[in-house]
C-alpha cells in the first residue's frame, strides 16, 4: 500500500511574520493609492484643461482633432497602459523583495562560490 511522503514544513518552507506581512500590505497599500491618485489626475485633468485653456479644445492637430479629444481618444490609453504596467511591476517587486519566498537564496550564491 503506497502511503503518502511525510513532509516537514518546518525544514523546507520560511514563513513571514505577522509584521513583515503587515508592512508588506502597508507598502503595497501606498503603491496602489499613489497610482490611483495618478489615474485620477490624468482622467480628471482632461475636462479640466478643457474648461481652462481655449487651445485645448478649440486647437487643431493633424486630421483636424483638438488636442483634448486626441488626449481622450489616443493619450488616456497609453498613459493607462503605462501606469498598470509600471503598478503591477512595482508591487510584485515590493512583495519579493518584503516578503521571503521557498527559494529565496538559490537565487544567490553562497560566498565564495561561482553561480
Amino acid at each position: 500500500m503506497d502511503r503518502p511522503m511525510e513532509h516537514d514544513d518546518d525544514d523546507d518552507d520560511e514563513h513571514d511574520t505577522p509584521a513583515e506581512v503587515d508592512a508588506a500590505f502597508r507598502t503595497l497599500r501606498r503603491v496602489a493609492i499613489t497610482h490611483f491618485v495618478l489615474f485620477l489626475a490624468a482622467v480628471m485633468g482632461v475636462p479640466a484643461l478643457s474648461l481652462t485653456l481655449d487651445w485645448w479644445s478649440g486647437g487643431r492637430l493633424a486630421g483636424g482633432m483638438s488636442p483634448g479629444f486626441a488626449m481622450a481618444a489616443f493619450g488616456l490609453y497609453a498613459f493607462f497602459l503605462v501606469i498598470g504596467l509600471a503598478a503591477a511591476t512595482l508591487s510584485s517587486a515590493v512583495e519579493a523583495r518584503m516578503l521571503g519566498g521557498r527559494n529565496d537564496d538559490d537565487d544567490y550564491p553562497a560566498d565564495g562560490e561561482l553561480p
